[in-house]
């Protein structure tokens, strides 16, 4: 695929993201190709911004600088436009962006020519329903949580999957992850890793009552149905990515599915990541 419009996303109020910037629009102008900013980098540059659905229609490649979160946000905001990422990291190594500063000329001359690696990733759309109506839709390429938002309070809820009744139980809260998000907020909880490619679900209990209630991994295409049954004079709420909430109520059905657009993050070539696991996570080091 030959991209000629590159949408660029940033992470605002950084230094180091404005050096990067400069440097990708130097770069990109080398290659006679359009730079076309979002409103985050607004005041870094001197140059015009668009609004993110602008963005979205008229690149054929986005980048991100920032981090893992700066993604995130990118993926949630384009998955309808069908335009490929690539993520630019600015500071510790993420499991999503995984560019340097330092190679950004050499990656990109690979992405450029077509030399990359294309992966999918599958988000969740969240909807909470209220007597019958739909009253908060959001997306996520990590994660909905279900969760308490008073300290050392927990929740009741039922869980249903594909109508089917699995449990009622009492706990902080409840992460349904996908594989990309399983080594977010579900790992902290005790999840599973699941390998980034794998069409799968992870329901993750937080701090569960009763300690039977362990993570369950479910078919990518089941709908999740969560009904809140009693929340002790605790605030609970619905939360996506970490970056978007919604306050839920008592009888309250939070139901979660996969969204049917993908988003695609484009890869230097050579990408593992099982690489970027073990320097995340630390793992083969001798002590």
């Amino acid at each position: 695929m030959k991209f000629n419009t590159i949408g660029i996303i940033v992470k605002p109020h950084s230094d180091v993201v404005k050096q990067t910037l400069v440097r990708l629009l130097d770069y990109l102008n080398a290659k006679s190709c359009t730079a076309i900013l979002d409103h985050s980098a607004e005041g870094l540059v001197d140059a015009a911004v668009v609004s993110r659905e602008e963005l979205g229609e008229k690149s054929d490649l986005v980048i991100t600088i920032g981090g893992d979160g700066t993604i995130l946000n990118a993926a949630r905001s384009l998955a309808d436009k069908n335009v490929p990422l690539v993520g630019i990291n600015i500071g510790r190594l993420g499991f999503l962006a995984d560019v340097s500063p330092d190679d950004v000329d050499s990656v990109l001359d690979n992405v450029l020519s077509g030399n990359y690696l294309e992966e999918k990733r599958f988000l969740l759309q969240a909807s909470v329903h209220r007597n019958g109506e739909v009253i908060f839709t959001a997306d996520a390429l990590n994660d909905v949580v279900v969760h308490v938002r008073d300290v050392a309070r927990m929740i009741e809820f039922e869980t249903h999957i594909d109508g089917l009744f699995v449990n009622h139980q009492r706990a902080d809260g409840l992460v349904i992850s996908t594989p990309t998000g399983s080594t977010a907020y579900a790992l902290s909880s005790g999840g599973p890793i699941l390998q980034a490619n794998l069409d799968a679900i992870a329901l993750v209990p937080i701090c569960p009552h009763t300690l039977s209630n362990r993570p369950l991994v479910i078919n990518a295409n089941s709908e999740v149905d969560i009904l809140i049954c009693e929340a002790k004079q605790a605030i609970a709420q619905i939360t996506c990515d970490g970056q978007t909430s919604f306050e839920v109520k008592l009888g309250d059905h939070i139901i979660i599915k996969r969204k049917k657009n993908t988003m695609t993050l484009l890869h230097p070539p050579g990408h593992n990541n099982f690489e970027i696991l073990r320097a995340k996570l630390h793992w083969s080091e001798h002590s």
